[in-house]
């Protein structure tokens, strides 16, 4: 159970991201919405012939360039991919944070998960209080995902890579 400054940066950046998204669930989704610069960005809308066939339901609604437009269709994913990437982010830096200042790994993986699924379960609840924001179980989900996505990633590193080490030092000696 060594600890180090770095492992003390990786709390900070975790902390960090906490705040930003406090920050950004505070506000409307009005002043949030990049609609109108896809709008220009993607005027002639491209791959739209592709898109269209795409439909699916998400938290009951469905999505589809026919029910929501090019424009928000598009934001529809950026947005749930600054959802997984966010969360991805946060439970990695809670792992890389905590996996030496834990007595185990598994409990390492275990804290830093629930520590990024529960903020995800908060996060959805301060929507709720903000103004035309919907709070969602299935964001809670794709943030938990995205979360355990990135601790999973920095385990198999660390095990492949340890592993590695272990080789090279053998063909050495």
């Amino acid at each position: 159970m060594r600890s180090t400054t770095r492992d003390s940066s990786y709390i900070i950046l975790a902390l960090a991201i906490m705040g930003i998204l406090f920050y950004s669930s505070s506000q409307p989704y009005e002043a949030q919405s990049i609609t109108p610069m896809l709008d220009q960005l993607l005027a002639k809308e491209p791959l739209k012939n592709l898109l269209n066939s795409v439909q699916f339901n998400y938290a009951g609604s469905e999505i589809s360039i026919q029910t929501l437009g090019y424009s928000k269709f598009v934001e529809f994913f950026i947005r749930k991919a600054a959802h997984f990437g966010t969360y991805f982010l946060l439970g990695l830096f809670w792992f890389l944070g905590l996996k030496n200042k834990l007595a185990s790994l598994s409990l390492s993986i275990l804290i830093s998960w629930l520590l990024a699924s529960g903020y995800a379960a908060m996060d959805e609840f301060h929507q709720g209080l903000t103004p035309n924001r919907t709070p969602l179980l299935q964001d809670i989900q794709l943030d938990s995902i995205g979360a355990a996505t990135g601790i999973i990633l920095a385990v198999l590193f660390f095990v492949f890579h340890k592993t590695n080490y272990k080789k090279k030092k053998k063909y050495r000696d």
